[in-house]
C-alpha cells in the first residue's frame, strides 16, 4: 500500500473517479544483487489487459520502508507481440530493463490481484521515504 501511495504522491498514478484500483506485484531480489525491487502493476480496468508497470527499489531505514521509483511504462497485453507485452512508448533503461519489465508483467499475470480503495491512496501529508527519478535535484 505504501508503494501505491508513493506513486500517487509523485503523481505517477492520478486518483480517478473509480472507487477502487486494481494492482498486481512481484518482489525481485535476484536481478539487482543486494537490492530488493518491487514491480507494481496498476491495471487500467478490471479486464486487466493494459495498465502501467513501475519499478520501485525498496529500502529499510530504522524499521521504516522507503520507496524509490526508478521506472514506469504503459503497456498492453498483446497476443500479436512475441513477448506478449507491447509498451506504449519505450521504458527507460534500454533492452535489459525492458526484458525485466516484460518478465515481471508475465509473472504478475499469474499471481492474485488486489483491489485498493482510491480514497486510501490519497494522503494529506507527504509520504516519508518516497522518491522518484522525476524529483528535482536539491543541493544543500
Amino acid at each position: 500500500m505504501g508503494a501505491a501511495q508513493c506513486l500517487v504522491a509523485k503523481e505517477f498514478l492520478l486518483p480517478s473517479k473509480a472507487k477502487t484500483m486494481i494492482f498486481g506485484y512481484l518482489v525481485d531480489q535476484k536481478s539487482y544483487p543486494g537490492e530488493k525491487v518491487l514491480y507494481l502493476v496498476s491495471y487500467a480496468a478490471p479486464t486487466r489487459s493494459n495498465g502501467f508497470v513501475f519499478t520501485i527499489f525498496l529500502k529499510e531505514h530504522d524499521g521504516q520502508q522507503s520507496f524509490s521509483v526508478t521506472n514506469n511504462a504503459s503497456f498492453v497485453l498483446s497476443r500479436k507481440d512475441p513477448e506478449g507485452v507491447t509498451f506504449i512508448g519505450e521504458p527507460l533503461g534500454g533492452i535489459w530493463t525492458q526484458e525485466h519489465l516484460v518478465s515481471a508483467i508475465k509473472q504478475i499475470e499469474k499471481l492474485p490481484r488486489f483491489t485498493v480503495s482510491t480514497q486510501s491512496l490519497i494522503i494529506a501529508s507527504p509520504i516519508k521515504g518516497c522518491e522518484a527519478y522525476t524529483d528535482p535535484f536539491h543541493r544543500h
